[in-house]
């Protein structure tokens, strides 16, 4: 099935309408992933909770074979992504994150463009990823009528984001619009 023209203006940051079916749906599926992983139990083994993870994102990496021991099988998703739930996002698919990063409780990513977070990343709890926007003319704004768009967002390797930070459409650099950013010498940013 093609991507449709709304879609793909999403993807490239460009005015778009969100409450079409194709993109309402894709909301929903990644809503119902999101759902099943805030409510796994926490005595999921750490392959099970990849996995539940890597719904939510729409990553088909297969996982590795099972090692002979649960030490042994834990250690093979030492660089994996450990998020604590809650998590909540938009679509899942537009979400990145490199080796080795930590996202505490109670993150959110409103996700319309692409999202990624470098690897040996720290980030607080309620911190928010905001790639969608709207665009400030009110009558083009037209509520839920009217279209939004969104910009990238790129946090490099290394990084602090504090808690109840607040990421927005911050382009290539990765904080000048993130609130409570530490750089890789700590300092503020």
């Amino acid at each position: 099935m093609s991507m449709s023209t709304n879609k793909q203006k999403m993807l490239a940051g460009e005015l778009y309408h969100a409450f079409t079916p194709e993109l309402s749906a894709a909301r929903a599926r990644c809503r119902d992933a999101c759902m099943r992983y805030n409510n796994a139990s926490e005595s999921l083994t750490r392959r099970e909770r990849v996995r539940l993870f890597r719904d939510v994102i729409q990553d088909d990496t297969p996982l590795p074979p099972e090692a002979a021991t649960p030490e042994e099988d834990e250690s093979l998703f030492a660089d994996e992504p450990h998020v604590l739930a809650p998590l909540a996002m938009d679509y899942g698919f537009n979400v990145r994150f490199g080796k080795n990063v930590f996202v505490n409780f109670n993150s959110v990513f409103l996700d319309t463009c692409l999202t990624t977070i470098g690897s040996r990343t720290l980030v607080g709890p309620n911190v928010s990823f905001f790639s969608a926007t709207h665009p400030l003319d009110p009558v083009l704004r037209n509520g839920l009528k009217g279209p939004e768009m969104g910009k990238e967002i790129h946090v490099g390797e290394d990084c602090w984001i504090g808690g109840n930070g607040q990421c927005g459409g911050c382009g290539e650099c990765g904080y000048e619009g993130c609130a409570s950013f530490y750089g890789r010498g700590g300092e503020s940013r």
